[in-house]
């Protein structure tokens, strides 16, 4: 293949683009909270088919010699994009009763999607000039992208997110000096130097929105979280991570023999569990600060697993800036410090956990997961408890606790032990309220629960401790009422109705534990008075706004996509119209779909999002080159007939071959979803092929139509789980295939 100056420029722009796009989401996700991260960036990035758009009404724009300047400009919006956002400060809890931030939150998408705006034109410009070479240039793109996913994830985890951001802008500003011919060249040249020498000042430009909860004495920001000490006293700090969760980190001098009165104490003890084994091995599911560690050591554990997924926390811990703080307690010998998602963790354990505990574990905490942050953990579904319950040993228990889930939370475990053969799953259960915490509690036994540990497991449940401590269920007769005890006596089902919050089982095909809100609850005066970013209690925020995205593209933007029909040459037919629309809804939809459903297999974290998106891009991109060797109708078939394939065999994957050392489960991932990116490749370049010069105006409705995608699968997932996401772009998909076999371009 020859390289071409026009590749080249294809390249360096789509891996800073793309690359743009994750870094934006990691910092907005750790300002504005994920819900509103996607909000804004998935309409920013509407502005790549609006730059398109714009080329097809504007010959102007088309010619060559502007490329070096748009080029600059978009390097130039990059820069300048999150800093001044941040600026602003836009408050969206105040989105609905304040306009002026409305009219900020309109600033911020003008803003971010400036860059992409101007991009979009030098992208479109090329396809359309070169649409005879779309095969290679279309590769280009797609390697481009690929490269970019990788290059975000390295460069927040190596020198941190606020200098990535600045970074990445630099193979914009190389394809703009290679655009140039002149002394122009000098302007990206003196846009290069200014972006480095602002690096060190990164961390005074990206200045948080968020007004934090005590004195900041650490904080670090790469590609899972942004991460911040907190010193509330000199006894006691707290790790926060991505201004949502928090873990406490309690100072220790190390010294274990103290008698009973020196012991520190902890609201949620499993002194009572733990002393029932001689050797006792404890796994602390999220151990975050290490507060479960030290309390196990300190009841005389034998063996601690600390699993987080969070690889710099643990850093923290073991030899980094909490490890004098805390006592050097990860380098006792009695803990083993595992840096992996701890399903997965717990599915390849060969051997038993007699106590496994978890406290305020957050699912609505973020994944790495670009733009489409919307995705959850799989901590919390119906199949995680049932992994929870074969890691347990013969007479072993599970304590898990939670602000929000707990409902929720009870229906699976119900669910579980049902899948497991459990002729009795109450029998095997006890559900605490903690009220002064605000907490609710489940203890969960590989036996049926006797009376003595279900009184004793945490605190004495009896009218000296009922302030602080409750027992629900089993529930004393004065609280059989209660939520929980109606739930496991009656099922969930009979509950649902009256409930404020969605009861019904989440599972790993629908791990959406955090979307608890129900649509009845939703009302303009309840909008008005707050927007919390994470409706617990009240309306499905997230559903919401997948339904807001979608109405501003299809009321706004689609018909602007009609804007060229007004124009007396030549057209695309309204087959050639819908096929590129089609084509961006289905490949955006199988994309965010493998980006979630493969976490599972492999575990949640940066680099398992950069595997995945870098596999399928790339495969993607070769798809593309060598699409002239298929014939047309084939790609369609390929990805319909790889959906039905990863519906059968996905679940057997996860079963047999999740206890896999993550090597191995990286690779099966590459192999299993490298056929189905290789066939995505190919329907744009097939559609170029009989577009011609009109690829333009495909471009950009393929670029709405691809935020459509991201957002209108969510719908299916949400309520009904990633396979009906699979079959929605698969319905797509076969009607390009009907599509592809229409004449495309009508005659002016």
């Amino acid at each position: 293949m020859k390289v071409t100056k026009q590749t080249v420029l294809i390249f360096l722009l789509s891996l800073s683009l793309i690359s743009m796009e994750i870094i934006w989401s990691r910092i907005f996700s750790a300002e504005y909270f994920y819900t509103f991260a996607f909000l804004i960036l998935s309409i920013s990035i509407l502005g790549l088919g609006l730059g398109a758009l714009t080329l097809r009404m504007s010959k102007r724009l088309a010619a060559k010699e502007s490329y070096g300047c748009l080029l600059s400009l978009t390097g130039l919006l990059m820069l300048a994009g999150p800093p001044v956002v941040l600026y602003l400060k836009l408050d969206f809890t105040q989105l609905l009763n304040n306009y002026q931030m409305l009219l900020k939150l309109m600033a911020t998408i003008i803003i971010l999607g400036s860059s992409f705006f101007t991009g979009g034109i030098v992208l479109s410009s090329i396809f359309r000039k070169a649409h005879v070479a779309m095969p290679q240039l279309y590769m280009a793109d797609l390697l481009g992208a690929a490269l970019g996913v990788v290059a975000s994830v390295l460069l927040m985890n190596g020198i941190g997110t606020d200098k990535a951001a600045f970074v990445i802008v630099l193979p914009v500003f190389i394809a703009s000096f290679l655009a140039f011919t002149t002394w122009f060249k000098a302007i990206p040249a003196l846009l290069m130097l200014s972006g480095v020498i602002l690096l060190p000042r990164t961390d005074q430009l990206l200045v948080s929105a968020q007004k934090d909860r005590a004195e900041v004495i650490y904080q670090h920001w790469d590609a899972m979280a942004r991460l911040k000490v907190y010193k509330y006293s000199d006894e006691y700090w707290g790790l926060n991570i991505d201004n949502a969760a928090n873990s406490p980190v309690i100072a220790f001098d190390g010294n274990f023999n103290r008698p009973d009165s020196l012991r520190i104490p902890f609201s949620i003890p499993s002194t009572y569990l733990t002393s029932k084994f001689d050797n006792c091995r404890f796994l602390s599911l999220g151990a975050g600060g290490g507060g479960d560690v030290l309390m196990a050591l300190q009841d005389g554990v034998t063996e601690v697993h600390a699993v987080e997924v969070n690889s710099h926390i643990n850093n923290m811990m073991t030899s980094g800036f909490l490890n004098e703080f805390s006592g050097n307690l990860y380098n006792d010998e009695r803990v083993k410090v595992v840096s992996e998602d701890a399903r997965a963790y717990v599915r390849r354990f060969d051997n038993y956990f007699d106590v496994i505990y978890s406290l305020s574990s957050n699912s609505f905490a973020a994944l790495a997961s670009g733009s489409f942050a919307l995705a959850e953990n799989y901590l919390f579904t119906t199949e995680a408890f049932q992994d929870y319950y074969k890691a347990l040993s013969p007479n072993g228990y599970l304590m898990m606790e939670h602000q929000f889930y707990v409902p929720r939370m009870v229906s699976e475990v119900l669910d579980a032990l049902k899948r497991e053969g459990i002729e009795n799953p109450a029998a095997h259960l006890a559900v605490y309220h903690l009220p002064t915490m605000r907490r609710h509690l489940i203890l969960l036994g590989k036996q049926p629960l006797d009376g003595a540990t279900i009184s004793q497991a945490v605190h004495e449940t009896n009218e000296e401790n009922y302030a602080f401590f409750r027992q629900l269920y089993p529930a004393a007769d004065s609280l059989q009422t209660n939520p929980i005890n109606q739930i496991i006596t009656n099922g969930w089902e009979a509950r649902q109705a009256e409930a404020s919050t969605n009861l019904s089982p989440c599972t790993d095909d629908r791990p959406f534990t955090g979307q608890l809100g129900l649509m009845k609850n939703l009302s303009l005066e309840q909008v008005k008075k707050r927007l919390l970013p994470y409706e617990f209690q009240g309306f499905p925020l997230s559903m919401v706004i997948v339904l807001v995205i979608l109405a501003l593209v299809i009321i706004v933007v689609l018909p602007l996509n009609l804007l060229p029909y007004l124009k007396k040459n030549s057209a695309l037919t309204a087959a050639g119209w819908l096929y590129f629309f089609v084509i961006g809804v289905g490949f955006m939809a199988i994309e965010v779909v493998l980006i979630q459903k493969y976490t599972l297999f492999i575990g949640s974290s940066s680099y398992t999002f950069m595997t995945l998106l870098f596999v399928l891009l790339a495969s993607s991109g070769l798809g593309s080159y060598f699409s002239t060797r298929f014939k047309t109708s084939l790609p369609f078939v390929a990805i319909v007939l790889w959906l039905i394939a990863d519906a059968v065999l996905f679940p057997l994957v996860v079963a047999h071959l999740g206890v896999l050392s993550l090597a191995w489960r990286i690779i099966i991932t590459c192999l299993m979803v490298a056929p189905v990116g290789f066939f995505m490749g190919m329907p744009f370049v097939k559609g170029s092929a009989k577009s011609g010069e009109l690829i333009d105006w495909g471009f950009a409705i393929n670029g709405a139509a691809s935020v459509i995608g991201s957002t209108l699968v969510l719908i299916p997932v949400f309520l009904y789980g990633f396979t009906y996401g699979m079959v929605m772009a698969g319905a797509f998909y076969l009607l390009a295939y009907l599509l592809i076999k229409k004449t495309f371009v009508a005659a002016g």
